[in-house]
């Protein structure tokens, strides 16, 4: 089986979008890109899986093209848009065809307007048809000096044999001259067209995608009776495949199905790929598992394989295409499982297997590609460019950059030359590493070679150098492209970013203006550059550019508004937001209530409430639908001032709109539920956070213990407790309301207990906390400790107030102080704070017996 195998290296391109994210180099997916050639010739030549040798007409020599066995690369330019002219390939034929003798074969012409034409054709015939033998080389000579079929087809007008048929047509650069070919055999009574012709013609007009004339030439096979072929549904298949009709190629599949007609190995492999590249990985695997079941091939266990056995005898181009569909749904086992079975069968592996399979198994960790790099050197399969891009990519992936210079090193070293996957690869990984001395080694070695440095690897070698602090240097490399004066709109925009994401807003302005004097103004540049004034905080200057977009004759787009926006709400300016916000409402640019969004949540954040409500009403009048988001935003807001019928109104609004509440607003409602004393309703909402699985809050958490300590419900607050300790989530303040609770309702052993657990764990940091155990202690009688913890309170450097002193007062009282002393040790602290602590201190160390000074 002929078959020609291609990496799709376009995933380590790093040439894409200059205003976009990195693209995703190392862990960007291949593809092998198939040549369906194989059905431009009879289905025998799947049964045998072997070169076929065809006879020249005049019985010698081998019908070669190109100069090779023919292996029908399906690689030809589209000419979809071509013209039809005198003769449409003779342009193209003269470019790459250089001239020859020929030598007539078939025995001397009688006529002599005939030995003219041969001789003319003497300096117009290419090497090329050479290699054909025979009379092809003349023929195909004479289709390009002669548009007139019937002179230029006159020497052999009626002995032309369906396989020298087959090669003119096959041979023509331009389907319109193709099609006249065809329909002048088809008016030539002498001539019989048979399935092989239409296959050509379907294979040439599906890759112009001249669908009208595919249907035509298929309804005139049925008119004609000629029946289709495996090889007819496989050219169909693909060309509409190719042709990105999905659908119509499946329709082309139900048709062969339909006859009972079972695809071969080739059609398999091209429906595989269709499914492949429409993303649907399980359809291809299940394809080619009911093909394979169908084909009578013994089960021999193996999980990838279900239906595939030992007698399978696939072509290596089958295996490539399983593997690398694996290998794009991810199923690495099945993908290591298809390549096994490929050696277990004596398949050897090509260059493009094993570029596959490191790629795939790189994506999944190193440790397998060294093993398939000496597999390669076994079978003395010899890496290409394309294997070693795969490995700087994937190095490059994994932060081992100087694994990737390696690799990149050893292609010199295998006398393969590093193309500009390689270069733009190696160089992006150096960039974003800010590697400025083996990026500058790499861009010297590029220009030497005049290779073009892309528009994407030009800004984010910019972006090196300016987060590498070179500014200076990478505003010289910004201009050496300006000055070449090829830099696109997207470039500039891209330049803009730049300095302007790093906040050299100065610079970004320079970059903007040597766009405006290169006249390559677009809505790209106008957003890019607000952006930076808004990074810089130039709020002025971002909306007199937002202004002024109209006078230089760009339209703002929904970006350029959004961002402004976005913007000046960020900056706490909301009312400036709402006069842009108006503008976009009326440019028609409002499809959502992300900007309204924005703007409410500035004013709420300002405490402007009503203008927040106003701008709810409007959305709701211009029937823009606020998402949980918005809703969100002002059931908080009326929760911290406890507005329960605000509240309460747009939690309705939420639910009549059938949206689901979410954590945030849940949270909210136990807030307010809590401020306000609502038990039952805090329960409901705290039992759904519960059941909906979520994590549950702390704060929420603690709203609930502190609503059941207000009531004294024990369990339920020590279950909450429980809960929250077991999560580590427990707090101090969850500690101290657990305290408080158990203070009053007198169980002291179990207050004491908490009080405890909070000075082992390093929970009693805050003022309220050292009160509440001091409080605790006092009311309890354990004065030395009250003594202790006001001494730790003091060390701690927090400032005591007089709730520390009221159960500090009432501790000396119970020891005898009388109530005159106590008072007169507060008005002492009351004139000097500083002299009355001590005071304090010194008379709970004399009365209690504990040292405090």
């Amino acid at each position: 089986m002929f078959a020609k195998f291609q990496l799709d290296t376009s995933c380590l391109n790093i040439l894409c979008s200059t205003k976009t994210s990195p693209p995703n180099i190392a862990g960007a997916s291949l593809s092998i890109s198939v040549s369906v050639s194989p059905i431009e010739k009879h289905e025998t030549i799947i049964k045998n899986n072997q070169q076929r040798l065809l006879e020249t007409p005049n019985g010698g020599g081998i019908w070669k093209f190109n100069g090779v066995r023919k292996q029908c690369h399906d690689n030809q330019p589209d000419s979809s848009n071509q013209t039809l002219e005198k003769n449409p390939d003779k342009g193209k034929r003269e470019k790459t065809r250089e001239s020859f003798k020929f030598v007539n074969k078939r025995g001397k012409l009688g006529a002599i307007n005939r030995k003219f034409l041969v001789e003319k054709m003497q300096t117009t015939c290419s090497t090329k048809r050479v290699s054909y033998g025979g009379c092809i080389p003349a023929i195909l000579a004479a289709l390009d000096n002669f548009k007139d079929l019937d002179d230029a087809l006159k020497p052999w007008s009626e002995k032309l044999s369906n396989k020298e048929r087959s090669i003119i047509l096959k041979e023509q650069l331009s389907w319109e001259r193709a099609l006249e070919i065809f329909e002048w055999f088809k008016r030539k009574q002498c001539y019989e067209l048979n399935v092989i012709h239409y296959n050509i013609m379907f294979r040439i007009l599906g890759k112009a995608h001249k669908w009208g004339y595919v249907e035509r030439l298929w309804n005139e096979m049925s008119f004609r009776r000629i029946e289709p072929i495996n090889s007819t549904y496989g050219t169909l298949i693909d060309v509409y495949s190719k042709g990105g009709m999905k659908q119509q190629a499946l329709c082309w599949l139900g048709k062969m199905n339909k006859q009972g007609m079972e695809p071969d190995e080739v059609t398999m492999g091209i429906v595989v790929q269709l499914y492949k590249k429409a993303g649907e990985f399980r359809k291809a695997e299940e394809f080619f598992k009911k093909w394979s079941l169908k084909g009578s091939l013994r089960h021999d266990g193996s999980e990838a394989f279900s239906a595939l056995g030992s007698d399978s005898h696939l072509s290596s181009y089958t295996y490539n295409t399983l593997i690398d569909t694996y290998g794009k749904a991810g199923q690495l086992r099945e993908a290591s499982e298809t390549y096994e079975m490929m050696l277990r069968e004596g398949i050897v592996p090509t260059t493009v297997t094993f570029n596959t399979m490191i790629h795939i198994c790189g994506n999944h960790g190193l440790l397998e590609v060294a093993s398939l790099m000496k597999k390669m050197e076994e079978v003395q399969c010899l890496p290409d460019t394309r294997t070693y891009n795969i490995l700087i990519s994937l190095h490059a992936k994994h932060d081992d950059i100087k694994m990737a210079a390696g690799y990149f090193a050893k292609m010199k070293e295998a006398c393969l030359e590093p193309d500009l996957v390689s270069y733009r690869t190696l160089l992006y990984a150096y960039s974003i590493r800010k590697m400025v001395s083996g990026a500058e080694d790499l861009i010297q070695e590029m220009d030497e070679r005049h290779l073009e440095i892309d528009e994407y690897t030009q800004s984010a070698l910019t972006r090196m150098y300016i987060e590498a602090g070179m500014l200076e240097k990478s505003w010289l490399w910004f201009r050496r492209f300006h000055l070449a004066g090829n830099m696109s709109s997207e470039g500039y925009s891209a330049n803009v970013d730049a300095f302007g994401e790093r906040g050299h807003v100065f610079k970004a302005e320079k970059v903007f203006v040597c766009c405006q004097e290169r006249k390559r103004f677009t809505v790209i540049e106008f957003n890019v550059m607000i952006k930076a004034y808004g990074i810089g905080k130039s709020y002025d200057k971002a909306c007199w550019l937002f202004d002024s977009m109209q006078s230089l004759g760009v339209l703002p787009d929904k970006c350029t508004y959004s961002s402004l926006i976005q913007i000046l709400a960020s900056a706490d300016l909301p009312h400036v937001a709402k006069f842009y916000l108006k503008k976009m409402q009326e440019a028609g640019f409002v499809s959502d209530c992300i900007p309204y969004c924005a703007v409410i949540s500035s004013f709420v954040k300002l405490g402007e409430l009503e203008m927040a409500e106003g701008l709810y009403s409007e959305m709701i009048q211009y029937k823009v639908e606020p998402d949980v988001v918005v809703y969100g935003v002002l059931i908080n807001a009326f929760a911290d001032l406890e507005s329960v019928k605000e509240v309460t109104s747009y939690v309705n609004a939420m639910k009549s709109a059938g949206l689901p509440g979410n954590v945030v607003i849940d949270n909210s409602l136990i807030k307010l539920y809590t401020k306000v004393g609502y038990l039952k309703e805090a329960q409901e909402v705290y039992e759904l956070l519960q059941l909906s699985g979520f994590h549950l809050d702390m704060y929420s958490s603690n709203c609930m213990i502190d609503l059941y300590c207000e009531r004294s419900m024990v369990s339920e607050a020590e279950g909450i407790f429980e809960n929250l300790k077991q999560k580590g989530d427990a707090n101090e303040f969850t500690y101290a309301m657990m305290l408080c609770m158990y203070k009053r309702n007198g169980r002291f052993e179990e207050a004491t207990h908490i009080a405890r657990q909070m000075r082992e764990l390093g929970l009693l940091t805050d003022l309220l906390s050292y009160n509440n155990v001091l409080r605790l202690y006092a009311m309890d009688g354990r004065y030395r400790e009250a003594v202790r913890i006001f001494k730790e309170m003091v060390s701690a450097c927090i400032q005591p107030d007089d709730g520390t002193f009221k159960s500090l007062g009432s501790v000396l009282m119970k020891c005898g102080v009388p109530k005159l002393a106590v008072n007169r040790l507060q008005v002492t602290r009351n004139n000097d704070a500083q002299s009355g602590l001590q005071a304090w201190m010194a008379t709970l160390s004399s009365v209690v017996g504990v040292d405090v000074v």
